[in-house]
């Protein structure tokens, strides 16, 4: 993420509970992503675990992508 992104995200986590949550389980999946990179090989149910963590990770972040995006909207709808 974005220097940008990461500062917004640290105004609004005390604030927003849905984006907690959504950031701890990204940082969760980042991890088990990690451990899975660190073996040599993975088994077929450890493949298929494996990409459905990658597909739960790139959902949540494109929902924090949305939160992002509606709070940077309100912010520039109060400026004018």
């Amino acid at each position: 993420m974005e220097e940008r992104d990461l500062k917004l995200i640290n105004e609004l986590l005390p604030h927003n509970e849905e984006l907690r949550r959504l950031m701890e389980e990204h940082e969760s999946f980042k991890r088990q992503l990690r451990a899975f990179q660190e073996k040599k090989y993975l088994t077929p149910e450890e493949e298929m675990e494996k990409k459905r963590i990658q597909k739960l990770k790139l959902a949540g972040k494109d929902r924090i992508e949305t939160i992002l995006s509606a709070y940077r909207k309100k912010l520039t709808e109060k400026e004018l």
